[in-house]
């Protein structure tokens, strides 16, 4: 079993000054479907596991421990700039910083965790967004909350992280009405699926358009589908199909140093 927490990483955000990572599930202690990297403290697995996995997480970050800030995540469009380590975990969907050694981070088992810095400003943020945050606006707020420490939209990089993937997100008709409610362009992030009255729903491809519409100066998709590949990535959307009774989180988390 790998020992270590090697997280994916993301050519926009390598570099000096900035430290990120999108943890998998791999190179933790937890056990059974929680087996083994599981940042979730909001799962029913074993706390001191989880806390022993984001103990991990911080070592590769190089950030201290207490400094890995995740937001109690409600599906919201609420964005939280921060200036210290916090006790109580805010009631929001994403966090901003200029601070260095101050650590970022979402989690995520399906939905979109998008990292985001303008390295001229010093300025970074992470985001949670899945369908409900991604249309009721969560990356705009994470982008005006950002320009609110001095960052500049057309300097700012976002990468989003592994995300459930069009062929493997499966929904109802009453799902895509909700979106061509609020426009009927949102008609193309969704296609015809093999059972009537179903469609599959492209979330990658609509966390990429709301950010291109926003003004973001660069954008990369790792393009990595958390329901296909079990081994590497925590699925909610297969915890359910395959009738287990809990699942693990990921976290991406980015830090300035």
């Amino acid at each position: 079993m790998q020992q270590t927490a090697a997280p994916l990483r993301a050519s926009l955000l390598d570099g000096p000054g900035l430290t990120h990572g999108f943890f998998t599930r791999q190179g933790g202690v937890s056990t059974g479907v929680y087996a083994s990297l599981n940042g979730g403290v909001g799962s029913r697995d074993d706390p001191h596991a989880v806390a022993e996995n984001r103990r991990r997480m911080t070592v590769t970050l190089g950030i201290e421990q207490a400094h890995l800030l995740v937001p109690y995540q409600i599906h919201s469009p609420t964005a939280l700039a921060v200036t210290q380590a916090f006790a109580e975990r805010p009631r929001c969907d994403a966090l901003v910083t200029a601070v260095p050694g101050l650590g970022l981070g979402v989690t995520g088992a399906d939905c979109g965790m998008i990292l985001f810095a303008d390295r001229e400003a010093r300025v970074i943020g992470a985001a949670h967004a899945g369908w409900k945050g991604a249309l009721d606006g969560v990356l705009e707020a994470t982008l005006a909350a950002m320009e609110t420490l001095g960052a500049r939209r057309a300097s700012t990089a976002a990468v989003l992280g592994p995300t459930i993937s069009q062929k493997s997100y499966e929904v109802g008709a009453e799902f895509a009405e909700r979106f061509l409610a609020a426009s009927e362009s949102y008609e193309d992030f969704f296609s015809a699926s093999a059972r009537g009255g179903h469609f599959l729903f492209d979330l990658p491809g609509f966390i990429a358009m709301r950010l291109w519409c926003a003004g973001i100066g660069s954008f990369e998709d790792l393009a990595r589908d958390t329901y296909a590949e079990p081994e590497i990535f925590y699925s909610y959307r297969r915890c359910v199909h395959r009738n287990e009774p809990d699942y693990g989180r990921q976290i991406a988390a980015i830090a300035l140093i």
